[in-house]
């Protein structure tokens, strides 16, 4: 069954499963999104028990929706060059658009953000269109969150 604008009945087309972020630290990432965006690790994921190997940090992890729909998962790599962005020596290559109801909101979620261990690269709070601040999580991936 194909709809007005020619995409077909979600058996026809793949599903965006999950987006994956390549990290050197997995756990340390995971921990920051599952903190910012109040996520829950997916079964065999979460954190080992104080003193006992973190294996699976130590290769991939995911993270889902409390109802338990996938939404990000973190691969470790051996090494990885940050995001050099504005200056496109090293471009971001993906970012997370995340958005907030207010500029209330985006300033609530300005303190998360550095408190988790992200930082602030650009900050257009005042912007006339669409409110935005450009973050860098601890990996150094791009993300914003802008007043929608």
């Amino acid at each position: 069954m194909t709809d007005q604008k020619g995409v077909t009945g979600q058996g026809d087309v793949p599903q965006l499963c999950q987006v994956v972020l390549d990290c050197t630290d997995a756990r340390t990432l995971a921990e920051f999104y599952r903190e910012l965006l109040g996520l829950t690790y997916a079964p065999g994921d979460e954190p080992p028990e104080e003193g006992q190997p973190d294996e699976r940090g130590n290769d991939w992890l995911v993270l889902r929706t409390p109802d338990g729909t996938p939404q990000l998962a973190f691969q470790q790599v051996a090494r990885l060059t940050r995001p050099t962005w504005p200056d496109d020596e090293v471009p971001q290559q993906l970012h997370l658009d995340l958005s907030v109801a207010s500029i209330a909101d985006l300033r609530k979620q300005h303190d998360r953000v550095l408190a988790l261990g992200g930082s602030l690269w650009q900050d257009r709070k005042d912007g006339p269109d669409e409110p935005f601040r450009v973050y860098a999580d601890p990996a150094g991936h791009p993300f914003c969150i802008f007043v929608r």
